[in-house]
């Protein structure tokens, strides 16, 4: 059985779980990092050198990188309906999950740092609006882009909407002042209503770190 290895609160770690849902496959929740632990222990090491998550372990098969990751599982368990088989739809995919990485993901995950895992009194207002600023700057090219299209690489639902739709949960659910974006929005509403994504990404991450910590360790009981 699949293993996948991380919190399934971790951003990062998110998106796999997601990938991995999609395809129908039995899988299992290896709970590591944060206060979970194991991840100084040789033999996490030995499968993961860098000793962070998400990891995943397919047999005698250890791959770690979310995005990595992410293709792995589309390739050998959703070829029929998460990866391209269209070269340049894949290149695409490929294309918008480097962005998310590089451009979308930073910003946003600034901004919910810098509310959902900050103490109230301690919130720098100037900081999360700009934080929010960059963000919006940088979902408006993904805005215009979903203009004349359903997901990320046209009609059909693909890994390219893997990583950004994490991130896009994100980003609407943080206490921050955001422009309107009616594609991006309707995309998201998309995304909403697959089961995959309702059950492992719109997760209820709290207002505050406590919040967070509290449902952290409530997720305990999901995996071993």
């Amino acid at each position: 059985m699949l293993e996948v290895w991380g919190r399934p609160y971790s951003s990062n770690v998110i998106p796999v779980i997601w990938a991995v849902a999609e395809t129908g496959i039995d899988w299992q929740l290896k709970l590591a990092g944060g206060s979970f632990g194991k991840l100084d222990t040789p033999e996490y090491a030995a499968m993961n050198p860098n000793r962070m998550i998400p990891m995943i372990r397919d047999g005698d098969f250890a791959l770690w990188e979310s995005n990595a990751i992410i293709r792995y599982i589309a390739d050998i368990y959703g070829k029929e309906h998460l990866s391209p088989t269209n070269q340049k739809m894949r290149a695409e995919a490929d294309q918008w999950m480097e962005w998310c990485q590089t451009r979308a993901f930073p910003p946003v995950i600034q901004a919910f740092f810098a509310t959902v895992r900050t103490e109230p009194d301690k919130r720098d207002v100037s900081l999360i609006s700009k934080h929010a600023d960059e963000a919006a700057d940088i979902l408006s090219i993904l805005d215009d882009h979903l203009k004349e299209r359903l997901f990320v690489t046209g009609d059909t639902f693909t890994i390219g909407d893997i990583p950004l739709g994490c991130v896009a949960y994100r980003y609407f659910n943080i206490e921050i002042e955001r422009p309107s974006f009616p594609h991006l929005e309707a995309w998201y509403a998309r995304l909403s209503e697959r089961p995959a994504y309702k059950k492992h990404v719109m997760r209820f991450f709290g207002k505050t770190p406590e919040d967070w910590a509290a449902l952290e360790e409530s997720s305990a009981t999901e995996g071993t």
